[in-house]
């Protein structure tokens, strides 16, 4: 019978962790909270800093040369973000988790993509915004104030739509 009972609690322990993880999309920031700082080195040698975006509305996209989604998303990223945007005191930069430069720049080249990429090499900026074991294909909108407005996972294009529409609502276009 105590086995049974332990049991049943180690169950309900699990699904419950899963229910949290899966109601928090595997996040551990929320929207309305001040994003976590960050000090990234870019890809084309330049660095990226909390206080360098300040007044600006951020995207940050987290990324992977192996992430089939992110492939998928980054075109629209492209087109429908980064070309919209650019120059209306906005910014969007791909966030590339735990690879080198060598990997990074193929990727980058394939995918047409001109917006700017960092890299976040041992996982830390990623580790402020996730659980542990979240999945890449994320996408952090940050506004002036260095506040979170919207938070995605994966490529859902009603999803995306939204989360173009946030932006230009903070940018008042």
């Amino acid at each position: 019978m105590n086995k049974v009972l332990l049991i049943i609690v180690i169950t309900l322990s699990l699904i419950s962790c899963t229910a949290q993880e899966n109601s928090s999309r595997g996040y551990r920031v929320k929207v309305g909270q001040r994003a976590p700082s960050m000090n990234l080195q870019l890809l084309n040698g330049g660095e990226v800093t909390s206080e360098s975006l300040k007044g600006r509305v951020v995207v940050l996209q987290f990324t992977a040369s192996w992430c089939s989604v992110c492939r998928e998303e980054m075109p629209h990223l492209e087109k429908e973000v980064w070309q919209r945007f650019k120059g209306n005191d906005f910014v969007l930069i791909a966030v590339d988790l735990k690879e080198k430069s060598e990997r990074i720049k193929p990727f980058i080249a394939k995918t047409g993509i001109t917006y700017p990429v960092a890299m976040d090499v041992d996982g830390g900026l990623f580790a402020k915004y996730t659980l542990p074991k979240a999945g890449v294909t994320r996408n952090i909108v940050i506004d002036k104030k260095g506040k979170i407005i919207f938070l995605s996972r994966l490529y859902d294009k009603v999803e995306f739509n939204k989360m173009v529409e946030v932006i230009a609502n903070e940018l008042n276009l």
